[in-house]
C-alpha cells in the first residue's frame, strides 16, 4: 500500500515542484550605489540590476555644470520610461519572499481579540447558518501532525461544523486511539476505522458516508486551516446561497508552524484548472452536489482532488463558483519528503485521465481535445483544441508606417516560419515615405497571399484596423504589430485553435523581446499609475525570463485574462463585428485592445492567453516616441475615457489577486488587510437563506 500522501493530488501532481518555485524561489537584484567624487573629469560606476543576471557597468563622465540641465532631463525620463519595470521587478523578487511573506502576515493575515470579536459578532447576525463536513482520510499518520490538523478543526470560530474521519485501516495502531480519545473530547467528531485496507479515494468517500452538513470541506491529515476559514466560507453562502462551489487562496506550512509559499489565486479560471487543480485547497463544494457526482472516483488516485473538481465544476450551474481571496489552508511541507519517480507518474497520469475525461463530457460528440503534459514543467497539463478540416480562413492584419527593415522581417517570419496554410497577409500602410519601404512594398505585392492598402491620415490604430478587417472576408482576424518576428511554426495553429471556441472572444500571445525576456503575458487591469487609484492597465511578467513558470505556472498555462495585447490577437471575424471592432474615436493610440477585450467579455465571452504561441515583439518601433506634448494629451484623454467606461473593471481585475499590488504586473504582495480581513472594511450583509 503506497501513503496516502504520495497519492494526494494536493501534493503530487500540479503541486508538488510548483511549490519548490514559490515566490521565495525569485533571485534577489543587487542594486549599487554612486559615490560622491572630488575632482573632474570624475567617473561613476553604476552596477544595473536585472532580475536574472547583473548587467554590465555603466561608466558616466561628469559633465561641466552647464549641461547638468540636460542631463537631469535625460536621467528624467530614463528613470520614469525605461527603469520603472526593471525597479518594480526588483521591487517583487524582494517583497514576496519568505521572510517579507511572515512579515506581511504577522501585519495583515493574524487574527488579534478585536477580529475575533467582530467575527462571532457577525456569525451571530446571520439569518442562516450553513454546515459543513470536513472530510478527512488518514492512513498511518504522524500524530503529532494529525493531532494538530485536528485542533485546527476545533478552534474554528464558526461554529456548525462536524469533522468526519475514516482511517484506511492503518496498521498503527496508535492512530484510531487517537482518534477515539479526540472524539471522546469533542461530541463533533466522527470517526471510522476501514475493515479493509483500499486507497485515498475509497477511504476519501469512507469519511464522506459520515457526512451530514449542508457542504464538504476536504482536507489531509497533517494541513491545517485557518481559524476564521469556515466563517469566511459561511460568509459568502449566507450573501450567495446558490453557490456550490466556494475555493480559497493557501500557503504552505512546516513543522515549526512557519507560513511560507503563498498561492493567491485568481478568480474562477475553467482554462487554469485545466493545467493544474488550482481549487485544491480549501475546497469545499456542497454535499449533494458531490453525492449526485458519485464521490471520488477511484483508479484516479494521486490526483483525486483535481477528478472531483473537474466533475464538481461540470455539474456545476454557471455562477456559482466562487474564489475567496484569503488563506484560508496551510498546507504542511516536511522537509526531507519525497516522492519516487513511479508516484509522481501515477499523478501526473491520473491528473491527464481526469481532464480528458472532462473534456468529453463537456464537448459530447464533438472531436476531444488531446491533453499532453505541459512541455515546460510536467507537473501541470496542457490541452490540445483540435482544428476543424478544413481550417479556418485567416487575415493577418498589419498596419505599418516605414521601418521597411521591421516589416520585411515579420512578413518572412510570417511567409517562412508558419505551418498554417489558409491564410492572408494584409499590410495597412499609413502614409509611409521612404523608398526603402516602398520597394518592400513592390516586392510583397508579387506574392500570393499578400495584400497591400493605403489608408492616409493621422496614425489612428483603431481606424487602421477596423477599414482593414472591413475589407476582409477571413474567418478569423488577427490583429498583428509589424515589428513582431516568429519564433515557432505552429503559433498561428495554437491561436486559431483557440479563437475557434464558442466560448472563446480574444486569445492572446506570449510576446518577447529580442533579448528572450517576456514582455507580454496577458494584460492585467488597474497596473501602474494614472491617478490615486492606480493604473489603466499593464502586462503581465514583463522582464521575466523565457524559461520561468511564473508565479504558481502562471506564464506556461494557458489562462483566461481581462485582456491581451493587440500586438497580436487572434479572434473570430463575427465576433470582431458584433462589439464593434476597435473604438477609432476616444481610443485611437492606446487601450483599444484593451476596450474590445473589455466589450468582448461583456458579452459572456473569454479572452485568453497562452504560452504555446511564442513570437518576438520590439516593442512599437515604428512609432518614434511617444513623449511630445500633442502625444502626452492624447495619452491623458484616453486614460480618463478609460477611467469613466471601465471604472469597475479598473480596479478589480478578477484574473490577478486582490492582495497584490496594482504597482505593476509581478505578483508583489499588498500593503493591506482589505481582502484577509474584509469584515474590517465592510459591513456583513445578512441578505439570504441557505436551501
Amino acid at each position: 500500500m503506497v501513503h496516502h500522501r504520495a497519492l494526494d493530488g494536493a501534493r503530487t501532481h500540479a503541486h508538488a515542484r510548483r511549490h519548490r518555485r514559490g515566490p521565495e524561489s525569485l533571485p534577489g537584484v543587487r542594486l549599487g550605489l554612486t559615490r560622491r567624487v572630488q575632482h573632474r573629469p570624475a567617473i561613476i560606476v553604476c552596477p544595473i540590476g536585472t532580475i536574472r543576471r547583473p548587467r554590465k557597468t555603466v561608466r558616466m563622465t561628469l559633465l561641466p555644470r552647464r549641461f547638468l540641465p540636460r542631463l537631469a532631463k535625460v536621467i528624467f525620463w530614463t528613470l520614469t520610461f525605461q527603469m520603472p519595470e526593471r525597479y518594480r521587478a526588483w521591487k517583487a523578487a524582494r517583497s514576496i519572499g519568505p521572510s517579507a511573506y511572515e512579515s506581511w502576515v504577522a501585519q495583515y493575515d493574524t487574527l488579534d481579540a478585536d477580529d475575533r470579536r467582530a467575527i462571532r459578532e457577525d456569525i451571530a447576525a446571520f439569518s442562516a447558518r450553513p454546515t459543513f463536513s470536513i472530510v478527512m482520510p488518514t492512513y498511518n499518520s504522524d500524530l503529532e501532525l494529525l493531532e494538530l490538523a485536528i485542533r485546527s478543526v476545533r478552534n474554528q470560530l464558526y461554529p456548525d461544523w462536524e469533522l468526519c474521519i475514516a482511517d484506511d485501516a492503518s496498521p498503527n495502531g496508535d492512530v484510531p486511539e487517537l482518534l477515539r480519545k479526540l472524539a471522546a473530547e469533542e461530541p463533533r467528531i466522527k470517526w471510522q476505522v476501514r475493515a479493509v485496507n483500499g486507497n485515498i479515494s475509497r477511504s476519501s468517500n469512507t469519511a464522506l458516508e459520515l457526512a451530514t452538513g449542508d457542504f464538504v470541506v476536504l482536507m489531509d491529515h497533517d494541513d491545517v486551516l485557518s481559524e476564521h476559514a469556515l466563517y469566511m466560507v459561511a460568509r459568502e453562502i449566507v450573501h450567495d446561497p446558490e453557490l456550490r462551489i466556494v475555493y480559497s487562496d493557501e500557503d504552505q506550512i512546516d513543522r515549526s508552524g512557519r507560513r511560507h509559499t503563498p498561492y493567491f489565486k485568481p478568480d474562477w479560471n475553467l482554462d487554469l484548472l485545466l493545467g493544474h487543480n488550482v481549487i485544491s485547497h480549501l475546497g469545499v463544494y456542497r454535499r449533494d452536489l458531490v453525492l449526485e457526482i458519485g464521490g471520488f472516483r477511484t483508479g484516479l488516485e494521486g490526483s483525486q482532488d483535481h477528478d472531483l473538481a473537474l466533475r464538481a465544476v461540470a455539474a456545476a450551474p454557471r455562477g456559482t463558483i466562487r474564489h475567496i481571496p484569503t488563506v484560508l489552508y496551510h498546507w504542511r511541507r516536511i522537509d526531507g519528503e519525497s516522492f519516487s519517480q513511479r508516484q509522481l507518474e501515477r499523478c501526473r497520469v491520473a491528473g491527464k485521465r481526469a481532464v480528458e475525461d472532462h473534456l468529453k463530457g463537456l464537448l459530447g460528440p464533438a472531436p476531444t481535445p488531446r491533453v499532453v503534459t505541459n512541455p515546460l514543467n510536467p507537473d501541470c497539463l496542457r490541452t490540445l483544441w483540435p482544428l476543424p478540416s478544413p481550417r479556418p480562413s485567416v487575415s493577418v492584419v498589419i498596419p505599418t508606417r516605414d521601418r521597411a527593415d521591421l516589416l520585411a522581417t515579420c512578413v518572412r517570419g510570417l511567409r517562412e516560419r508558419t505551418d498554417y496554410d489558409d491564410f492572408e497577409i494584409v499590410i495597412v500602410d499609413n502614409e509611409s515615405r521612404e523608398p526603402e519601404t516602398h520597394e518592400l512594398f513592390a516586392q510583397l505585392r508579387q506574392a500570393a497571399n499578400v495584400r497591400i492598402m493605403e489608408i492616409p491620415g493621422p496614425f489612428n490604430y483603431s481606424r487602421l484596423n477596423n477599414l482593414a478587417v472591413a475589407e476582409c472576408s477571413s474567418e478569423i482576424i488577427v490583429l498583428l504589430n509589424n515589428d513582431i518576428d516568429v519564433i515557432g511554426a505552429d503559433w498561428l495553429s495554437e491561436l486559431v485553435s483557440l479563437a475557434i471556441r464558442p466560448d472563446v472572444g480574444a486569445v492572446g500571445a506570449k510576446l518577447l523581446y529580442a533579448n528572450d525576456e517576456v514582455q507580454h503575458a496577458g494584460v492585467i487591469m488597474g497596473i501602474g499609475q494614472f491617478n490615486e487609484d492606480g493604473g489603466i492597465a499593464g502586462h503581465a511578467g514583463m522582464s521575466a525570463n523565457r524559461n520561468d513558470n511564473g508565479y504558481f505556472g502562471q506564464y506556461i498555462l494557458t489562462r483566461e485574462m481581462s485582456a491581451v495585447t493587440g500586438a497580436c490577437l487572434a479572434m473570430r471575424r463575427e465576433t470582431f463585428d458584433s462589439v464593434g471592432g476597435l473604438n477609432e474615436i476616444d481610443l485611437p493610440v492606446a487601450f483599444n485592445d484593451v476596450d474590445l477585450c473589455l466589450r468582448i467579455r461583456e458579452r459572456g465571452l473569454k479572452v485568453l492567453w497562452t504560452p504555446f504561441a511564442q513570437l518576438y515583439h520590439y516593442e512599437s518601433q515604428s512609432r518614434g516616441d511617444d513623449f511630445s506634448p500633442e502625444k502626452a494629451a492624447r495619452f491623458r484623454r484616453e486614460c480618463e475615457y478609460m477611467v469613466r467606461n471601465w471604472r469597475t473593471q479598473i480596479r478589480n481585475d478578477p484574473f490577478y489577486n486582490g492582495n497584490f499590488s496594482r504597482e505593476n504586473g509581478n505578483f508583489r504582495l499588498r500593503d493591506s488587510d482589505a481582502m484577509t480581513k474584509p469584515w474590517r472594511h465592510r459591513p456583513s450583509r445578512d441578505v439570504a437563506r441557505v436551501a
